[in-house]
């Protein structure tokens, strides 16, 4: 009985671990494969696409 108490608390133990290392280690490639520096050149080639668009719906602010 003592060595499935011991297997169990190690089982806890290594998934309780694993699931805390995933969380920053999926951050970290999230920042890898899509760095902040190239968010401007993303809006900008939008507002590029857009520039001739008519704008559609909601009132006029004034």
């Amino acid at each position: 009985m003592i060595e499935y108490a011991i297997d169990f608390s190690l089982f806890a133990l290594f998934v309780i671990g694993l699931t805390a290392f995933m969380g920053p280690l999926t951050n970290g490639l999230g920042h890898l494969l899509s760095p902040r520096h190239k968010r401007s050149s993303y809006v900008r080639q939008t507002e590029l696409s857009q520039e001739g668009f008519k704008p559609v719906g909601g009132k006029v602010k004034q």
